[in-house]
């Protein structure tokens, strides 16, 4: 559990540690205030588009889907049940008109499964583990990309197609990432484009929570750590709902091996933990803040829930370990 923790705990200092600049930066009048509306643009058009398209270039390849088709079969599976769990709630904590509906759909459906999970699994278990857990995470990535982005973007009253409210930047770049990763394309593209995007891909955590301490800033701190409604959100996200979608792919794993005499291990559901216990992501504060939302919401409950996902982890993985056994891959 102490290695948990010290894995856990590093990752977790570097990003309060850009909230915190972030939200000195805006108290202390550093920064313009339409600092967050740029930074916010920055996210949605340069930065979270890099991520996109350089991970689904990276892992969504033949060989890679081929190899890992069980564990991608099992994450569509959780992911599936993670958006039906997340709408029904979602129902209890806002109003269908409200903006924050789609904040709390979001909030209950997806984790930091990039900028907590990854640092998480390779401090603990190796680069082996972690490309079994990035290319466990790309159904993850897909529903955020599409069908995630839509719920963050206000509507604004207007009554659009899917099509249009899924189509932003990140979407159009992983789509181009995915077209790359399997026609193989990916490996003609020139060292100089990679490591632009690489670099513009590391930009993605630290700008975010830069702006969600920006926006914290901006608003009554002392309320948004009393809001009930976030701190519930939060213990279903970290504790309640990944132990639903462990359980779940437990029972089609069992099913699964004595239906069709298969061999799957319990590595699928430490991939699922691990994608799915984090804290809350931060397309809460970016996407509504880039499109003329309210982030308030967002960033109290991603500043919550990175403070507490640094216990409730190890804790959790503990109670894995002692079911399950150890994470092997």
């Amino acid at each position: 559990m102490l290695t948990t923790f010290l894995a856990t705990l590093n990752p977790m200092l570097m990003l309060f540690f850009c909230i915190a600049i972030g939200f000195i930066a805006r108290k202390a009048n550093l920064l313009p205030d339409n600092a967050g509306k740029v930074m916010a643009k920055l996210e949605t058009w340069i930065f979270f588009p890099a991520l996109c398209f350089s991970t689904m270039a990276t892992n969504c390849t033949v060989a890679s889907l081929s190899t890992h088709a069980a564990n991608i079969i099992f994450s569509v599976f959780g992911v599936a049940l993670a958006m039906v769990m997340a709408v029904f709630l979602a129902r209890f904590f806002a109003e269908k008109s409200s903006s924050d509906r789609g904040v709390y759909t979001y909030a209950l459906c997806f984790a930091n499964s990039g900028y907590v999970g990854d640092p998480v699994v390779l401090a603990m278990f190796g680069d082996l583990a972690l490309s079994y857990y990035k290319l466990f995470c790309l159904p993850i990535s897909l529903v955020i990309y599409t069908w995630g982005v839509s719920l963050l973007v206000p509507k604004n009253g207007k009554k659009e197609s899917f099509f249009k409210q899924i189509l932003n930047p990140p979407t159009v770049a992983m789509l181009l990432g995915i077209i790359v990763g399997i026609s193989g394309i990916g490996t003609h593209i020139p060292v100089f484009v990679g490591d632009a995007l690489t670099s513009l891909r590391s930009c993605m955590g630290p700008v975010a929570m830069l702006l969600a301490g920006f926006t914290i800033a901006g608003y009554d701190l002392k309320q948004m750590l009393t809001n009930k409604k976030v701190y519930i959100a939060t213990f279903l996200r970290l504790t309640v709902l990944p132990a639903i979608i462990v359980a779940f792919l437990f029972g089609i794993k069992m099913l699964a091996n004595l239906a069709f005499d298969l061999n799957i291990g319990n590595t699928v559901l430490f991939l699922a933990f691990f994608a799915t216990a984090p804290a809350l992501g931060l397309n809460t504060v970016v996407f509504p803040e880039a499109y003329g939302g309210n982030p308030k919401t967002g960033a109290g409950m991603a500043l919550i829930s990175h403070t507490l996902c640094v216990i409730s982890i190890p804790l959790m993985y503990a109670l894995m370990v002692s079911i399950f056994g150890p994470f092997t891959v």
